[in-house]
């Protein structure tokens, strides 16, 4: 959990303040929109070409650790980045900023739209909304398949899952858990030599990783688990605490890969939303900064707002904190324990 700085290989021999580093993520939080693709450009033109704080060798390296966890891979990077440049501190600045000016924007609309979303002008310019956002999800979509599906197998793989998903309603986990096998099955018969590691580092001692693991599963869980046991397993906090949280660990491929699960159990399983609304609150993702995954605080909002008690807008505003909670909080821990 150290800092890194100027030691690092293909790091700046002048690492930036933490002052300096703070104005700039501040920047990409505001500036975040496009999803990850666009977040991940953004941070590649700032960081790399503009501040030269990363090297693009250890840009691209980090960009695919973070990508092979679960989670939104832009705020993980950003969070990692902020690590390697000022410790934990630069990691919780860096990813704070990346996901609060979107989760701000999102609560506001949430709100608005909680309170005003059946004016019938509201209404009309969503029906607009709606259509935008199914072409970008279909693209998006279409985007990571291109990128990700590369050979025969890997379409095969796609297209189980699609049925058990969609035909045999199979849990979301049990697909990752399934693809994850066959993954791991496929790359055993095809190994091939790891090429060596870029730079000397000493292995870290199991006691720290232990020690920083135990720390953030605790800041994590305990939170979550006292509002469960305040509210009592019947009351809705409890569920989104047990749903988001599970929502975390399997969130692998970014949030696209994760939008169907999410909005079928959040409308058909628990009936928080309507499936037209899911859609409102993904257009109202997309429109604002900050990751995609922030539809999930649009969902905890509206959950709590309608279902938590009196008043109305103190349940909702706990419901959206909870979410965000369960959802990035997890961030931290993954980053915090496997960066070193």
């Amino acid at each position: 959990m150290g800092t890194e700085t100027s030691s690092t290989p293909g790091f700046s021999t002048e690492p930036p303040s933490f002052k300096e580093a703070l104005a700039v993520w501040a920047r990409i939080g505001v500036l975040s929109f496009g999803g990850p693709a666009g977040q991940i450009a953004l941070m590649h033109r700032v960081l790399v070409d503009e501040r030269k704080w990363i090297g693009e060798e250890p840009f691209l390296h980090a960009l695919n650790f973070c990508m092979l966890l679960p989670g939104p891979e832009a705020m993980q990077f950003a969070t990692y980045i902020g690590w390697r440049l000022h410790g934990t501190l630069g990691g919780l600045a860096a990813g704070l900023l990346f996901v609060l000016p979107g989760a701000l924007v999102v609560l506001a609309l949430s709100i608005a739209y909680a309170l005003y979303g059946h004016v019938p002008l509201v209404e009309a310019a969503f029906v607009g909304i709606k259509a935008a956002v199914l072409v970008i999800v279909i693209e998006a979509l279409l985007r990571v398949a291109k990128r990700a599906l590369r050979g025969t197998a890997h379409w095969l793989i796609a297209g189980a899952a699609f049925v058990a998903i969609f035909f045999f309603d199979v849990p979301f986990p049990l697909v990752i858990a399934g693809a994850a096998l066959l993954g791991y099955v496929l790359a055993a018969t095809k190994a091939a030599p790891l090429p060596e590691a870029q730079g000397k580092a000493s292995p870290l001692p199991l006691t720290q990783t232990l020690r920083t693991a135990s720390l953030w599963l605790a800041i994590w869980i305990l939170p979550l688990a006292l509002l469960a046991v305040i509210f009592g397993r019947d009351h809705v906090f409890t569920d989104i605490t047990i749903f988001f949280s599970k929502l975390a660990i399997v969130t692998f491929g970014g949030a696209y890969a994760v939008l169907a699960y999410m909005a079928q159990q959040a409308v058909d399983t628990y009936g928080w939303l309507s499936a037209g609304e899911m859609l409102d609150g993904l257009g109202l993702a997309e429109t604002t900064p900050g990751p995609l995954i922030l539809v999930t605080e649009f969902v905890g909002f509206l959950a709590g707002y309608r279902f938590g008690g009196d008043p109305k807008l103190v349940f909702g505003l706990l419901g959206a904190a909870i979410t965000l909670w369960a959802t990035f909080a997890p961030c931290f821990l993954r980053i915090f324990v496997g960066a070193p």
